[in-house]
């Protein structure tokens, strides 16, 4: 699964694309048997084995084009003409009846397994037995092989499948502009992500959905509203979650049915040669194979989310179905950009503290365990792998925390980590009530005094002494100890600005973009764009005013704005 084919010129059509089809999903995993062949295939209902179910999407109405990501199609190799070809338009708004040979007309759905910090729940698949939970919304429609790469193509509100648990199969305009704007934003974060491919809404098909009346500040939704359906296309090297793992684990276990363990095999297998191909050797055996998957995906994982942190993002649903197998970012369902710095900041109505924003190390770590207790099932015969498998899930919280420390220490400036330096700041941090990214992003200028940083301060800390002199003596401590390298003060600034971004999307800036997109002006969505794809960047003054600010007082607590239901 590693060709290498290359594209010589921009693809302008989608005959061009089907050359570059390749469905290995569809082709080395397991069908369920009971499968439709036509893909229609919508009614909710028990999948008891197979890896996928064949589904056709069902196309929103009459699709009007919003927003493409020339970023991703010049990765792709994509002409920018294409995105509003017609054939294109038919395709990513859910129409593959009539696509070019050998493009499949029927999709693919995937069931999977839920596990919330670490214990397994059945009750939100519809039979309580979990053979109905997967892919309500999505479906996916390509698979190919682009510049040398690798891509799934999936559709996010594409209709009903059978794990559709019987909702609408549908994604709301709302949410389809938050994930559409905020993936490409990751991405040229740094941070590892599903991609944006393409945006349409549609005018003519509303659904209806719980939201916050004007002015609420309750965290719960108080009113039903009709809103636009939309159909974003995100892409992926894969959309292997750890509850595809799991469900398979779990069937193995049990011994649901003879194939189980074989397909749980062959679904560890192929995540292999999705995701880690280029460091796992196909030669070496399946407990060696095993082994370097839970170590590679430890370290992705860690990694993935000390950045989170250091981004200030948070994902407030991180369930093992909504982590991707891969070590990316995935499923951005009740995300949100952090404003004032708070440990226990939580964008989901519903996340408690489990998903809090410096909880997600926790959290990733009880889906790893996930993870690799699913993976046991495959070692079970030989001890001393399985002994090496629990010392691989042991260590997760050790390089979780040297990952942590390395990432402080760069948005601090810092050759090493300070313990003492950064608990003393995150104390100050709270007590002042300031702005994360504000904050660093000030402090990577560095300043000459903490005047210059008060410019992140939410509280007047003016005429509290004790609290002014608690900060000049942190910030004295803090420069004495990066300029007392051999570095310059330039240098240092130069790479603090490379981790500390200027520009996050924050939730007050996405409110106004998909407002306005209800009512079809785009403009916005697509300065922010602009303004996302370059978040370490200085830029005009007229940018800095409007999306370089404190968030202001109103939005406080506000919802929709602070807080979000879980269809956001």
């Amino acid at each position: 699964m590693n060709e290498t084919k290359q594209i010589k010129q921009n693809i302008k059509t989608l005959n061009e694309l089907s050359k570059y089809v390749d469905y290995s999903l569809m082709n080395n995993l397991n069908h369920d048997p009971d499968a439709k062949e036509d893909g229609i295939d919508y009614s909710p209902r028990q999948v008891f084995s197979g890896h996928y179910v064949t589904v056709k999407p069902t196309p929103i109405k009459e699709p009007e084009y919003i927003a493409h990501s020339e970023t991703l199609f010049k990765e792709l190799g994509f002409d920018d003409s294409l995105a509003k070809d017609d054939e294109f338009t038919k395709m990513f708004s859910g129409d593959i009846s009539n696509v070019p040979e050998p493009m499949s007309k029927v999709g693919w759905a995937t069931g999977y397994a839920l596990s919330i910090y670490g214990n397994e729940y059945y009750h939100q698949c519809p039979f309580k037995t979990g053979n109905g939970y997967g892919d309500g919304r999505a479906v996916s429609i390509l698979e190919a092989v682009l510049n040398g790469k690798r891509w799934e193509m999936q559709l996010k509100g594409g209709g009903q499948t059978p794990y559709c648990r019987g909702a609408d199969g549908r994604a709301v305009l709302r949410s389809s502009v938050r994930e559409f704007l905020a993936q490409e934003h990751m991405h040229s974060l740094g941070i590892p992500t599903s991609r944006s491919l393409s945006l349409f809404t549609s005018k003519k098909e509303k659904v209806r959905r719980p939201w916050f009346s004007e002015g609420l500040y309750s965290k719960d939704p108080d009113r039903m509203i009709l809103e636009d359906v939309a159909i974003s296309t995100r892409v992926a090297p894969s959309f292997i979650r750890v509850g595809q793992v799991e469900l398979f684990a779990r069937r193995a276990r049990k011994n649901e049915y003879d194939t189980a363990k074989e397909e749980l095999e062959k679904m560890v297998l192929h995540l292999i040669e999705r995701e880690y191909s280029e460091v796992i050797d196909d030669s070496l055996s399946l407990e060696e194979k095993v082994l370097l998957l839970a170590m590679q995906f430890r370290n992705r994982l860690t990694s993935l989310i000390s950045n989170w942190i250091r981004v200030g993002y948070c994902q407030g649903n991180f369930n093992s179905d909504n982590c991707a197998a891969g070590g990316f970012t995935l499923d951005y369902g009740p995300f949100g950009f952090i404003d004032e710095f708070d440990p226990e900041y939580q964008p989901w109505t519903s996340g408690g503290g489990h998903f809090a924003f410096l909880n997600q190390t926790v959290a990733a770590e009880q889906n790893f365990n996930v993870f690799c207790n699913s993976l046991k099932v495959l070692l079970e015969s030989n001890k001393e792998y399985l002994l090496k498998l629990e010392e691989i899930k042991d260590s997760f919280e050790s390089v979780m925390k040297t990952q942590m420390e390395k990432m402080w220490a760069s948005k601090l400036g810092l050759d090493t980590y300070d313990e003492e330096l950064y608990v003393d700041l995150e104390i100050l941090l709270v007590q002042t009530s300031v702005d994360y990214t504000i904050f660093f992003r000030e402090l990577s200028q560095i300043p000459e005094s903490i005047e210059a940083l008060k410019k992140s301060f939410y509280k007047d800390i003016s005429s509290n002494t004790e609290l002014e002199n608690r900060w000049s003596q942190w910030f004295e401590k803090w420069k004495l100890s990066i300029l007392s390298t051999s570095k310059s003060k330039d240098e240092i600034s130069k790479k603090m600005k490379l981790v500390n971004p200027k520009y996050t999307l924050r939730e007050w800036f996405l409110v106004p973009a998909y407002k306005q997109a209800s009512v079809g002006k785009y403009s916005l969505i697509k300065e922010l764009q602009e303004i996302m794809i370059n978040p370490y960047l200085e830029q005009s003054k007229e940018i800095e005013e409007k999306f370089y600010s404190l968030k202001p007082t109103q939005f406080f607590n506000l919802a929709g704005v602070s807080h979000v239901s879980c269809s956001s």
